[in-house]
């Protein structure tokens, strides 16, 4: 018999949480008696007090309980947490994301049964970004844990402020174990070397869940004239330039900062097809169309535009507007390549904005390729939130 805290669910709610989705927000408890500290262990329970999953209650949190296991008697130990960090990294080991020149996911946090705790590896460090107080709470072993079992140099913390104030959880930024990183780290992807800002960059430092798509992408825009808005540091840019190789290629985006890495990418990688300017996403669009400009490839990987339920409306329409204007810009026969991080809008969602524009353009739109967050970056099938990347490749008549 467990000694832990219970927290009882409401009835009816049962079903989620024996399919094994990690989240128990507020709505769906029963205030507790006297509530557990927060970080402490507790047992989820049906109104009838039968036993469904184990996890670590944040009463500061609208996710009060995030689950961890589903098999009676399972502590959530240092072997616990040991094993899912093997198990981890045993995967991308098996998908070939070990070279030790390049970058890759380690952990994704819900895909992995480690909700809260997201581990990239660039190079020979690991950026640790904790987005959960009960990950907080033990980020001493887990780092301790990351080191035993990948060796790295050294092991950074980071975290998200926003995040972290709606989780309630204080945590210093920065050299977790072993040697610092330098300002700027140099990795391989594809064949193009990237120099990237762990410290100030977004994310983790670089956006690994687009490197599959950047090659695929690449292969459509052979000898053509393309447009990289929302650029960053030139990811989609650069595989266009030297895997299409595009005719020529212009990247935009607002940050003064990111395109300075991007043009030193550029120059890095003796790549002369290719430019970078600093500029707003939808007035920069707007000034093309009404100049005139046409472009044979057109790449849209716009930041997250719906951070909430209540914001999807809102980011449909900005969606909408950003791709009717980039599909203005193509050329007959021309390639969109457009993508959405927000999770809160779905696939179908997605697609039926793109229906919208075609509509609204009365060009026809044939969808080539529908794709996803790279492999590293798994899609956990009783977590649906954890597909949250859409890469759509289309031809545009």
């Amino acid at each position: 018999m467990s000694t832990l805290p219970q927290i009882i669910l409401k009835p009816n709610k049962r079903g989620t949480f024996l399919a094994r989705h990690p989240w128990v927000l507020e709505k769906s408890i029963v205030a507790p008696a006297s509530s557990p500290e927060d970080g402490a262990v507790v047992d989820l329970v049906s109104p009838e007090g039968r036993w469904i999953a184990r996890g670590i209650f944040n009463s500061r949190s609208y996710i009060r309980v995030r689950l961890y296991s589903w098999t009676p008697g399972e502590q959530l130990d240092e072997a616990f947490w040991r094993v899912r960090l093997q198990t981890a990294i045993e995967l991308r080991r098996q998908l070939g994301y070990d070279d030790p020149q390049g970058a890759a996911r380690l952990v994704f946090s819900e895909a992995d049964g480690l909700s809260g705790l997201i581990v990239d590896r660039y190079c020979d460090h690991l950026v640790v970004q904790v987005a959960a107080l009960a990950i907080a709470a033990r980020v001493d072993l887990l780092v301790r844990l990351l080191v035993e079992l990948t060796g790295p140099r050294g092991i950074v913390v980071r975290s998200d402020r926003k995040i972290a104030q709606a989780e309630g959880m204080e945590l210093r930024d920065g050299l977790a174990w072993g040697e610092p990183l330098d300002a700027v780290t140099a990795i391989r992807e594809n064949g193009i070397l990237y120099r990237i800002d762990l410290s100030e960059g977004q994310k983790t430092g670089c956006y690994l869940d687009q490197r599959e798509n950047r090659r695929a992408a690449a292969g459509y825009l052979g000898g053509r004239r393309v447009l990289d808005m929302c650029c960053y540091i030139g990811g989609f840019s650069l595989a266009a330039a030297r895997h299409g190789p595009a005719r020529e290629v212009l990247g935009v985006d607002s940050s003064d900062r990111a395109i300075q890495q991007a043009q030193a990418n550029a120059r890095e990688n003796a790549l002369e097809n290719i430019r970078f300017q600093s500029g707003e996403c939808f007035q920069t669009l707007q000034g093309m169309v009404s100049a005139g400009e046409r472009f044979g490839g057109v790449i849209l990987d716009p930041p997250r535009f719906a951070a909430s339920a209540r914001s999807i409306d809102q980011a449909l329409r900005a969606y909408h507007r950003l791709n009717r204007l980039g599909v203005e810009l193509l050329e007959p026969g021309g390639i969109l390549i457009t993508c959405s991080c927000s999770g809160r809008v779905t696939r179908e969602e997605f697609r039926r904005t793109l229906f919208g524009v075609a509509q609204k353009t009365r060009r026809n739109l044939q969808l080539l390729e529908q794709r996803g967050a790279a492999p590293d970056h798994p899609v956990g099938i009783s977590c649906p939130e954890t597909e949250y990347l859409k890469c759509f490749i289309c031809r545009v008549v």
